[in-house]
């Protein structure tokens, strides 16, 4: 199956004014015309303020589908967030790879993305936090993110080299055991 990446987005940790306090984020991420650099632990410059939950060896690079941005604005326009009715930007839920032709429903853990000069790894399905219901203007944005199984994957750098917007790319099925959107079932319950 190939797939597009639309836009590649990195952004240095800066600080974020979240209910009245300072806290350390790179969810502000913004479009990159260059070839980056990929390591094992990610983009070349980009940063990720929170280790605990976003970067090191399994979460080096977060991917996300297109498809879901028109979602995202109608809720947003649903909800009345202010500036709701301007497209949102590539890199606005905090992803690396803006991905276009794959969803999580294609997706499983184990499955590599095979790109012209490197080769990620999924891992795991992210984990939507207080920093994505900040960005997005409204209180249920993180669960609306589980429930409607649009929290995009992780993945790990398997073979390092470079990306650059625009690159077409193939999804290599690894072992298709642990689908991405059922890791996001589980969590719906919880």
């Amino acid at each position: 199956m190939s797939f597009v990446l639309l836009s590649l987005n990195v952004a240095l940790a800066s600080p974020l004014l979240m209910q009245g306090r300072s806290v350390l984020s790179g969810i502000r991420k913004r479009g990159s015309s260059a070839t980056l650099s990929v390591s094992r632990l990610g983009l070349q410059g980009d940063e990720q303020a929170d280790l605990d939950v976003h970067g090191g060896l399994r979460k080096a690079v977060y991917a996300y589908p297109s498809e879901h941005y028109a979602w995202w604005q109608q809720q947003r326009l649903a909800r009345g967030v202010t500036g709701a009715d301007q497209p949102l930007p590539w890199g606005f839920l905090g992803e690396n790879l803006t991905l276009q032709g794959l969803t999580e429903a294609d997706i499983h853990v184990g499955d590599r993305l095979r790109f012209p000069d490197c080769v990620l790894r999924v891992t795991e399905a992210r984990q939507p936090c207080d920093k994505l219901v900040h960005i997005m203007d409204y209180a249920q944005a993180a669960r609306d993110m589980v429930q409607h199984e649009r929290c995009g994957w992780y993945l790990a750098v398997e073979h390092t080299g470079t990306l650059c917007a625009g690159q077409h790319a193939q999804l290599e099925p690894g072992p298709r055991q642990t689908p991405v959107a059922s890791l996001l079932r589980r969590h719906r319950h919880l």
